[in-house]
């Protein structure tokens, strides 16, 4: 579960980077737009994705040596 959510929050940080570099959506351009269901399913697993990862800020590391 961890490497499925931090795969989707690096999906989404790539397309959050090429918006604000280029103005350009890639998940809308590959699934129909922002509006279609593909497209908002991508954007809500993300979202879900990120906020799993929050768990990651509180989990114990081991110290490397």
């Amino acid at each position: 579960m961890d490497t499925f959510a931090l795969l989707l929050v690096i999906v989404g940080a790539l397309n959050w980077g090429l918006i604000g570099l280029f103005q350009f959506d890639l998940v809308a351009t590959l699934f129909g737009g922002q509006s279609s269901i593909l497209s908002r399913i991508v954007y809500s697993l993300v979202g879900l994705g990120g906020a799993y990862a929050i768990t990651f800020l509180f989990k114990d590391r081991e110290k490397v040596r």
